[in-house]
């Protein structure tokens, strides 16, 4: 029997904890040229695990940008002039480069758009799916690789050549068990990506 003519939603993840932060930070050195980036690595070697179709569960991401020793967030501390700090998260390696859009292994990308002449900034965060939550753990985004990668650089311009910038990836996640098939799809659709 359904309910008000909808067909129940079954997840394919069942939760095995609750939520946790796994937390990266790069850092972009003085004077960081246009285009130039910076790769850091998490390792979820400790949560994945094929025998026991266990993978990660990311539920949100959260990037947070900061100038030199005192970690200031004023945004013309960043850059040296009209231009953007952009940032990947993605769960294959990209090296020290961004990837397209349609990617299937970009979890979530943000920018941080400056505009020193009228002293505005703007930060923009997209997440695919951007559904995320908690409660829809199947809308979640499903990691089955052992490592998280994180890109950062500045585009339009160079970084403030004050200081270093650091850029931090907090990432909502929870272990999560899959069936068989669901992990072996997921695993398959990562390894195609990567082609």
């Amino acid at each position: 029997m359904f309910i008000g003519g909808r067909q129940p939603q079954v997840s394919m993840a069942t939760a095995k904890t609750g939520s946790f932060y796994l937390t990266e930070t790069i850092t972009l050195p003085a004077g960081t040229v246009d285009g130039g980036r910076v790769q850091g690595t998490i390792d979820l070697g400790a949560y994945v695990n094929v025998a026991t179709g266990q993978a990660v569960a990311i539920e949100s991401v959260d990037f947070i940008s900061q100038a030199f020793g005192d970690f200031g967030m004023a945004a013309d501390q960043l850059l040296a002039g009209n231009g953007s700090l952009s940032m990947q998260l993605t769960d294959l390696n990209p090296g020290t480069a961004f990837v397209r859009a349609d990617n299937q292994s970009l979890i979530a990308s943000g920018a941080l758009n400056v505009d020193q002449t009228n002293n505005i900034a703007s930060h923009t965060v997209d997440l695919y799916p951007d559904n995320f939550g908690p409660s829809a753990l199947s809308e979640a985004f499903m990691v089955v690789n052992d490592s998280l990668y994180l890109v950062a650089g500045p585009d339009s311009t160079t970084t403030n050549a004050g200081g270093s910038i650091f850029v931090t990836a907090r990432i909502r996640a929870r272990v999560v068990k899959l069936g068989s098939k669901d992990w072996m799809a997921i695993a398959i659709q990562s390894t195609a990506s990567d082609n």
